[in-house]
């Protein structure tokens, strides 16, 4: 069965209120790995945030102006090393407030969509589609990856 509209814009909404609590962690936590060999939690956190950016200025954005989609297909690889190399020079509050920005701008503007304008598949600019909904049901489950992997590590460095 196909989950409500709402029910996922709320999903995907709330993951910023966990971001935003994660600020509480001193800065050091922020640079250490979540497991050997992985990103720490501020290339985790920029990562995210970099994702949501491009498919809101590349997407959402531009469905909402009445423009052509511009998101095409990217090199997960390249556009993550970038993602990481940007958080070198953030802090952790710097990082936590662009994510909650840039989320705040795609839950605003889908939300204020038709179910049609939701549920539509534009045309992207490698000629493949794009639709919002399945941006979600693809993102939510990333988020809660994340979100497992960030709730490990606080566990571990707090030996709880």
């Amino acid at each position: 069965m196909a989950r409500a509209t709402a029910d996922m814009v709320e999903e995907f909404a709330r993951f910023s209120a966990y971001v935003e609590r994660l600020k509480a962690l001193e800065e050091s936590y922020w640079t250490i790995p979540l497991e050997e060999g992985k990103w720490s939690l501020k290339d985790v956190i920029s990562h995210m945030m970099l994702w949501d950016k491009y498919f809101y200025e590349e997407g959402i954005h531009k469905i909402t102006l009445g423009e052509a989609v511009t998101v095409r297909s990217l090199n997960f690889d390249e556009f993550n090393a970038d993602a990481t190399r940007y958080a070198q020079n953030k802090t952790r509050a710097d990082i936590v407030d662009e994510f909650c920005v840039m989320r705040q701008r795609i839950i605003a503007e889908i939300s204020g969509l038709t179910e049609e304008a939701y549920t539509r598949k534009y045309k992207s600019g490698d000629g493949k589609t794009f639709a919002i909904r399945g941006y979600l049901q693809g993102f939510i489950p990333h988020d809660k990856h994340h979100r497992k992997q960030i709730q490990r590590f606080i566990r571990n460095v707090f030996d709880l």
